[in-house]
């Protein structure tokens, strides 16, 4: 009888991590969904006076003050208003929730790491220092957004 065994390089490699998937204008981003506690509707955000321009505001989860960030806005690009198809995807940051506002959610995705491609400079002229990567899809590419660093960051 043989057995073979993985080296932990090739074992890396064959992994996969879970996306939660997610439109900001017509561009599909995806998260690891490890950092991801929930996925809402976005509702009653109350504005902070003096805030940076990427803050939306705050909302109450369920007794806890999170704050909600505009994704657009972190990326340079263009703020709209939020509508039906908005959600707030909530991320834990540095030992407190985030709330970043999306265009709209997809779907959760698992990839193979091996699958998973250094990403380009930039992508539709949005900065890409925070992109991990790019995976290809049937459809196009699903962007894999390093959303630690991006909120770090600003």
């Amino acid at each position: 009888m043989t057995t073979t065994t993985q080296t932990p390089a090739e074992s890396k490699s064959s992994a996969a991590i879970t996306l939660a998937t997610f439109y900001v204008d017509n561009m599909l981003f995806g998260v690891n969904i490890d950092v991801v506690q929930e996925i809402n509707r976005l509702s009653d955000v109350t504005e902070v006076p003096h805030s940076p321009s990427s803050v939306r505001g705050v909302i109450n989860l369920r007794g806890e003050v999170v704050t909600v960030v505009d994704l657009r806005s972190l990326l340079g690009m263009k703020r709209r208003e939020i509508e039906s198809d908005c959600r707030c995807v909530v991320i834990h940051s540095q030992d407190e929730l985030i709330g970043v506002l999306v265009d709209q959610i997809a779907d959760t995705l698992s990839v193979p790491q091996s699958k998973i491609d250094p990403p380009p400079a930039n992508i539709d002229g949005i900065e890409g220092q925070y992109f991990r990567g790019v995976h290809t899809l049937d459809s196009g590419v699903v962007i894999l957004l390093d959303v630690q660093q991006l909120l770090e960051a600003n």
